[in-house]
């Protein structure tokens, strides 16, 4: 007979206050290696390049966290722990969690790394759950319904992450290919005009040749508004089909 899996011996879970060398520490370890990921990315990420920026040896690392991906938990939550939730003391809801999604695409945005971390299991560091419990808070002011609460977070953090992916990949882009998003518009040109020229495709004509072109924080914004339109039309419905008792609209 098989044995089950070992539950992980998470890092939130040990002591972690180890007696530390004056110049060596948990938090100093991850900031060096937020600083490496956010300039190289999380694949140049390695213990013996963390050990080197810092002038010190690889097991002197170890002293203090245990493996690569013991590493990442920590610098997400690092990362988390550097957004600061909004104390309006207001019921506005829409507004709060408006601040909510701005300060996760400014978080992705200052750490292209986060944005792959973030869409996979999440991580239990406290910084994480304080801002996740912060979100919910925010829900809780529309409905009382901790399912519904708990399904609007997730629509909100998946727009966001959908939403800075498509600026990371522009980002990119740039700086693979060496061009910018208006180079780049210029090298194609004589193709889009080729295509338009032929009359076959009438609204991406109406596109190319009628429509402006928002930036990304505009694109952003139209896409929460809309969103955020959407909560709140679920959050009244779901009130209105249980009478009240556990989803209610609170404006």
């Amino acid at each position: 007979m098989s044995s089950r899996p070992q539950p992980p011996n998470l890092i939130w879970m040990r002591d972690r206050e180890r007696a530390a060398r004056p110049m060596l520490s948990e938090d100093r370890i991850v900031r060096c290696a937020v600083e490496l990921a956010d300039t190289e990315g999380i694949d140049a990420l390695s213990m013996r390049r963390i050990a080197a920026k810092l002038g010190t040896g690889t097991t002197s690392l170890y002293r203090h966290i245990t493996s690569k991906d013991e590493l990442i938990e920590l610098m997400v939550d690092a990362v988390y722990g550097e957004r600061t939730p909004s104390g309006r003391p207001d019921d506005d809801w829409r507004a709060q969690l408006a601040e909510v999604a701005r300060d996760f695409r400014t978080a992705l945005l200052r750490h292209p790394w986060l944005a792959q971390q973030a869409s996979r299991r999440p991580t239990l560091g406290p910084n994480v759950i304080k801002g996740l419990d912060h979100a919910l808070g925010v829900v809780a002011k529309a409905t009382d319904d901790a399912t519904l609460s708990g399904m609007v977070v997730n629509a909100l953090n998946t727009y966001v992450l959908g939403s800075v992916a498509t600026e990371l990949a522009e980002l990119e882009a740039q700086r693979s290919t060496g061009m910018t998003e208006e180079e780049w518009r210029s090298s194609v040109g004589a193709y889009v005009q080729q295509v338009v020229d032929s009359g076959q495709y009438p609204h991406f004509n109406r596109r190319i040749l009628e429509a402006e072109d928002p930036d990304a924080e505009a694109r952003f914004e139209f896409g929460l508004t809309c969103l955020l339109d959407g909560i709140a039309n679920a959050v009244d419905t779901a009130g209105q089909s249980t009478g009240g008792d556990r989803a209610s609209v609170r404006t």
